[in-house]
């Protein structure tokens, strides 16, 4: 629609498709580090350049950790106690 004009404009792009977005690509906006495309280190600067040392954490893998850190023990021991949503539901269902 606007290829052929002189407006300012970007697609808004959704997780999926940023990452093989042209620009994006020749930026270096995006990494791959341990299977898995994430955002790259920023800022970049050309003296001290920033890299991927190791993959994102799981969500909740250092829950515990960061509760005894901030000193939250209502946090502590509650993600044992949660069920596990993966899990199948009551019989006969799936959740």
């Amino acid at each position: 629609m606007f290829e052929d004009s002189d407006a300012c404009v970007a697609p808004v792009l959704s997780l999926r498709e940023a990452p093989g977005h042209p620009h994006l690509m020749a930026r270096g906006t995006f990494t791959g580090h341990g299977g898995i495309t994430q955002p790259a280190p920023a800022p970049r600067f050309s003296a001290t350049p920033g890299a991927v040392r190791r993959p994102p954490a799981q969500p909740g893998a250092d829950t515990e950790e960061i509760a005894r850190d901030w000193d939250v023990p209502g946090i502590l021991g509650a993600r044992a106690s949660r069920p596990d949503p993966t899990a199948a539901g009551p019989k006969g269902l799936q959740t």
